[in-house]
Formats: C-alpha cells, structure tokens, sequence
C-alpha cells in the first residue's frame, strides 16, 4: 500500500508544473504572444496547435493574427506572414508527392533567407524530421553527418551543390536559394506548381535535430521533440522583454539552436525577422537602423565585430531602435560585456544555454553592469546546481563545480544513443563554473579544458579573460598543451588589433602581473583570426593541431 510519500511527491510536481505553465501564460500574454480571440480564431489556433505542434502551429497562428504584416526581410525582398504560412503549405504538399513523408529526415544546408523557413514550415506540416546542416561543414563531415542521421531528402543552397554531390539521398535534392532563375529542382519552383494547396494533418509529430557545436570532436545530433509546454517561452520573456510586432535583426546562424530558436520566437510575436545571407558586421548596422529593429540576436564573435565598427567610426552607425542585443552560443567575456555596453548602451542579455540542456541562465543589462561576463541566474522553474568530481553539491559563493540543470525541454540524448551525465534529475552542460553572493553564475570553463600543471589546476578561461583585456589584443584563446617536465602547460593564441604590435615576452608580463605565476602561458602565438565555428566558438581542436606542428 502506498505511504504518504508516495502520494505527496506526485502531487508536488504536479502543483509545482502547473504553477510553471500559469507563469509561462503570463510572461506570454505580457509580450504580446498570447491575446483575446474571436471563438472562430481561437478553434484554427487549436486545430493548428493539435495539427503541427508549437513550431508548424507557430506560422499558421502568425498567418491569422499578422496576415498582411511583413514576416522576413532578406536579400530578395519581403514577405509576408500570411505569404509564409501559404508558402509552406504548397512546399508541403510538394514533398508529399515526392514522397516524403512523416518521420522522414529532411537535411537542411542552408543560410539565413527564406527557403529556411519555408522547409522548416513545411517539415513540421509534414511531421517530418529535420536535420540543419552547419554551413561550414566539409565534405567528409557531410557526409559522415548525413549518413548517421538518416537524410532522405535534403535541401541545400546553389553554392553548397558540389560540396554535397556524393551525399546519398533517396528522396533526392532541393535547392532553398539560387542567385538564377529557378529552375525544377528549387523551392521556389515546387512553391509555385503547388500555390493554394493546403496539405492534411500529418500522420505523426515533427521533430528537429539541431548538432552539437562539435568544438571538440564530431558533431552529434541532439533531437528534440514538440513538447505541449509553454515554460520555454516563460523562461525566456520573464527575463528578456521581447514584445509583439516589432523588428527583430537574426546575425546569428539560423541552423544553429539562438538562431533557430529566436527565428521561430519571432515569427510566434508577429515580429519582422531581418537577416542576410553572410554576416558583415557593417551592413547588419545599417540593416538595423534602415528597419528600426528593436532587437539583435547574435554570438558573441559577431558581437565583437559589431562593437569594432562602432568604436571605429563613432557617431556612423544609429542603433537607437535597439532595446535588446540578445547574446548566446559561446561565452560572453566580462571585456567585450564592457564594450558591448559602451557602444549599444544597457541593452545585453546574455543567456548561458546549450543545444543540450536549452537554457540554464540570463544575464541581464543590471547583472552586467554590477559583474561583467556572468552567465547571470536561473529563470522561474529552472534548477541550476554545482557538483563536485564525486558527485557531491558544490555550496557557497566562489566554490568551483561541476554545472547541472534542471528545466522542461532538455534533449532526448544522441541520436548515437549516449546521453549528457545526469544527477538528481539534472543534466551536465559539460562546463565548471561558480556562483558569487548574489547568486549569478560564472562560467569558469569547459569540464575537460581543466589541465594539472606541476600540481596546480589551471583553467585556460581565466587567462583568456585577462588577455582580453590588453588594448592591444582582439581575440584570445588558452589550451593546455602536453609538458615533458609539469605534465600540461598552457599555450596562448592571440590576435592584435588593427596597427597595434606586442611580443610574446610581453603577453607572458602582462599575465605575470595580474595572476599567479604558473598561470602564465609557456607559449604564445600569434595569429591573423582565432579558428572559430559559424556559432563563434573557437575550434580548440584545431588549435592544439597548429601546436602541435
């Protein structure tokens, strides 16, 4: 017979998930994503949401509520809501006669534009799987990538038709973006043979795959399925004022989790999605201010190169539009904090996340003000805790962990079938970090960047940290290096601005003068651009590769 335990704990969690949702209602109705509807309105929204989950459902709600309204601005013009949800459709009843159909795997090689959107719609009208690419993926990685995940269609742009030649696909090929004429194998095309047709409700629930950064080794896939929660979204407004029918400028990598997820979060708000193909620091300026965008979403290397441009021409560039600069994908330095500050005022939030956990905390612009480079504080529901090597709890400010989180939409484990470590119900975001007295994460590096050098634990973020900080330095990046005679030592890459000249004798006395002695680097050389992926973490890997040789 069941004791009282046993009855109190299901209880709990059920009060406990539905104070989750009450609270996520609200942080929604306050940006405007939730409103009053007519009965007819309210019946679609259902049907659609019952149809397509939250991401298919997100464009059909867009198209009713936003119609006439622009959806996307992208290098071949603008679009509207109404048009995107129509576009989708037709694209969906395309592929239907292709044959692709529900649990399908649909690979995505595309950059920021339109044709994203439109197969994105149209895999979640299809229930099919899809799988987004990096872009800057070699062939082998393709190939490797696509293979494992089970491609059956896949949908690229023109410039990538050669790097994906010898990919097998038994559904064939699309292409998303052509700077010609379409011709029959384009979306667009396949959008204008099938306009006004409306597909049936799939026969099974869409997922995505998003791949790991794979700054360390091969990328892995990380599904997620269409959960019926709405704590995402009450995470992220009850701590980022996003509101509806606005303007939102998407830099970062739409393949990538920020950008998708923020891409799908705008479209859900009627909010216009601004975006180019390529990132150039200098037209997203002007982008912004040509468009009025209340908010950027972008990395923080894409962030760094913004702030150049600014602090390079002072006075050129009108960001007043701008109430937020939404930062995520690798980790935001307390330096470039201080400059992102200077040059767009109090408006960074920076949200420390990964493509496996979702989201474990935001920086405000008031938490970046008082502790530059904090990964700032668990949002309403969220569970954030620090671990030792044993599995014990980490407890007071400044004491280093292990980092675990708790939340509603972490992912379903590799597709490769292994998993991310999990204690007490939460799961590992691989880095070690530490909480100050007010409470606010830090995150002090990966939990394999650690190295033990002649017995001392040295983390290469620290050092990075302080690097940045030198006038003469635009990027800097730390590993630890095999050593004959300590073990591991540590090696620095560095990158100078613009004109600016340093040797390594001073690189290794200004880190002398500001840590302890055996956290100078042994090494340090200097390079034209740190290795980095689209999502701006740098390559790590190929950094101990250039060491090595």
């Amino acid at each position: 017979m069941p004791g009282l335990a046993d009855l109190v704990r299901p209880a709990a969690a059920l009060a406990a998930r539905g104070a989750l949702e009450v609270h996520a209602l609200a942080m929604g109705a306050r940006a405007g994503l939730l409103a009053p509807e007519s009965p007819q309105r309210l019946a679609a929204v259902a049907r659609a949401i019952d149809r397509y989950g939250p991401i298919g459902s997100a464009i059909v709600i867009a198209g009713l509520r936003h119609g006439e309204r622009t959806a996307l601005v992208d290098e071949r013009g603008s679009v509207t809501f109404a048009q995107l949800d129509r576009r989708s459709d037709a694209l969906a009843c395309a592929l239907r006669d292709r044959g692709v159909g529900a649990a399908e795997g649909i690979g995505v090689l595309c950059r920021n534009h339109r044709g994203l959107l439109d197969i994105t719609f149209a895999a979640t009208k299809l229930g099919a799987r899809a799988l987004y690419l990096n872009t800057d993926f070699a062939g082998p990685q393709l190939r490797e990538v696509c293979a494992r995940e089970g491609v059956d269609l896949l949908v690229c742009d023109e410039e990538y038709t050669e790097l994906v030649e010898s990919i097998e696909a038994p559904r064939g090929r699309l292409l998303a973006w052509t700077d010609g004429p379409p011709g029959d194998d384009t979306l667009d095309a396949l959008i204008a043979a099938h306009d006004g047709e409306v597909p049936d409700a799939p026969d099974g629930r869409s997922s995505v795959v998003l791949l790991t950064s794979g700054t360390t080794g091969t990328p892995k896939g990380a599904p997620r399925s269409q959960g019926r929660s709405l704590a995402p979204m009450g995470a992220l407004f009850s701590k980022v004022p996003f509101r509806g029918r606005e303007s939102t400028y998407i830099a970062a990598p739409m393949f990538h989790a920020l950008g998708f997820a923020q891409s799908i979060v705008a479209i859900g708000l009627g909010s216009t999605i601004v975006t180019h193909r390529r990132f150039k620091p200098q037209a997203a300026l002007e982008a912004i201010a040509e468009h009025r965008c209340t908010a950027l979403i972008v990395v923080p290397v894409m962030l760094q190169r913004m702030v150049a441009c600014i602090e390079a021409q002072p006075g050129r560039f009108d960001v007043s539009s701008l109430r937020i600069v939404f930062v995520s994908g690798s980790q935001l330095e307390a330096e470039l904090a201080r400059r992102g500050r200077a040059a767009f005022g109090d408006t960074l939030y920076n949200l420390y996340g990964s493509t496996e956990v979702a989201w474990a905390t935001f920086a405000t612009p008031e938490d970046l003000r008082e502790a530059p480079g904090c990964a700032g504080r668990p949002p309403f529901g969220t569970t954030v805790r620090l671990y030792d090597g044993d599995g014990r709890p980490v407890v007071g400010p400044g004491r280093r962990g292990r980092i675990f989180v708790g939340n509603t939409f972490q992912f379903e484990g590799y597709t490769g079938g292994e998993t991310k470590d999990v204690l007490d119900g939460l799961m590992s975001s691989g880095d070690i970090g530490h909480f100050d007295e007010a409470g606010r994460l830090f995150i002090d590096g990966r939990d394999d960047d650690m190295i033990v050098s002649g017995g001392e634990n040295l983390f290469p973020g620290e050092v990075e940290e302080l690097l940045l900080t030198h006038e003469a330095i635009e990027e800097a990046s730390v590993i630890g290096v095999d050593d004959p005679e300590w073990g591991k030592r540590l090696a620095a890459f560095v990158a100078l601005k613009p004109g600016r000249e340093l040797s390594e004798q001073e690189v290794k006395d200004f880190v002398k003068g500001n840590l302890a002695r055996f956290k100078v680097p042994r090494d340090v050389s200097f390079v034209d651009a740190l290795p980095r992926n689209p999502s701006g973490k740098v390559l790590k890997r190929e950094l101990q590769e250039q060491h090595a040789t």
